[in-house]
């Protein structure tokens, strides 16, 4: 006689609740559509529901109602319905706290897979009165709770964990209250379509990166030559004493290492054929870890992909179009 399996009631009623939130976020987004970068909430889209505290507290103010007309008490009818009364100002506080509120995207700097990249979101307090309480959310995480008086902005920072490369998407996001006295929770949720570059996880252990090349009569190297004085340029933590400007400190007060530059130039090929891997994202991830090695060090390096390539040179500029270009490489296409 074969048996029937069914589930566990602890599994179905997390499917179910599953299934019932797809739905609600499906209907929300098809309510209100795509927002635009900066959007200012309405009273049409902010929510409200009572809280477990509310729940209790309007069981508790019904009992006492039931309680006062069996005894036909009148001290009890007053506080009963003060009580009433206090919560449906509360209600009201709650949902009018988040209308008004102009949210915008403030942006997001690149971070590295298995990072929690960071969105910034600015929120603005246009109205006459102060706003309490207020966070925004997504998913399990959520930002720091401020508070925003009449007239000021603040930006809430909202982490999202990240566990591959490319560009990740942040869709849909919610901002909340409980203010005041947590009986109610009123939310909005945002469709602003936001996303973020991750680059890929630089590896652990790489293997040693192709070797130096020395160019003699090429162009001068801005950061290692000590040939010929160049300039001065901001003082580093880690700089030489030596290289210190000291006579421009004692007249103005400020840092300022001396540049030189010289001659011979050293610089790294990193090629992506180069290295002995059957797996694409442990190429990248090893180019990666070669990248910010040399960057580090402030050796020029370039970078061949199939398709693309970027000359030897060093700085910000060079790293961030070499790890964009690792981050949205697609072996695939190529």
């Amino acid at each position: 006689m074969s048996s029937i399996l069914w589930p566990s009631p602890s599994r179905l009623i997390g499917n179910v609740r599953e299934q019932a939130t797809l739905r609600v976020r499906r209907w929300a987004r098809e309510r209100q559509g795509v927002d635009d970068a900066t959007t200012r909430l309405r009273p049409r889209r902010v929510y409200i529901l009572p809280t477990g505290v509310g729940l209790v507290f309007g069981l508790m103010a019904f009992a006492m109602l039931l309680g006062s007309m069996n005894y036909n008490n009148n001290l009890s009818f007053v506080l009963t319905f003060l009580l009433i009364g206090i919560g449906f100002v509360a209600m009201h506080q709650c949902q009018r706290n988040l209308v008004g509120l102009e949210l915008s995207f403030a942006g997001t700097d690149p971070v590295f897979a298995g990072q929690s990249i960071r969105f910034r979101i600015a929120i603005t307090n246009q109205s006459r009165n102060a706003r309490y309480g207020i966070c925004i959310y997504h998913d399990k995480t959520e930002s720091e709770v401020h508070d925003l008086q009449p007239g000021e902005s603040k930006l809430f920072i909202l982490p999202v964990t990240t566990d591959r490369r490319g560009w990740i998407k942040l869709d849909r996001f919610g901002i909340r209250t409980l203010f005041p006295f947590e009986l109610f929770r009123s939310w909005a949720w945002l469709h602003m379509d936001l996303r973020g570059l991750v680059y890929p996880n630089p590896s652990e252990h790489p293997p040693e990166p192709p070797p130096t090349r020395v160019a003699h009569g090429h162009r001068q190297h801005d950061a290692r030559g000590e040939e010929d004085f160049a300039g001065l340029r901001r003082y580093n933590v880690g700089d030489s004493p030596r290289h210190v400007a000291w006579k421009a400190y004692a007249r103005g007060g400020q840092m300022l290492s001396k540049q030189f530059a010289g001659a011979d130039t050293s610089s790294q090929w990193f090629d992506f054929d180069g290295i002995s891997s059957a797996e694409v994202e442990e190429r990248l991830s090893i180019l990666t870890r070669w990248i910010v090695n040399a960057d580090r060090t402030l050796e020029d390096y370039g970078l061949r992909i199939p398709g693309r390539e970027f000359p030897p040179a060093h700085g910000d500029t060079q790293r961030r179009q070499c790890l964009e270009a690792l981050a949205l490489f697609d072996g695939d296409a190529e």
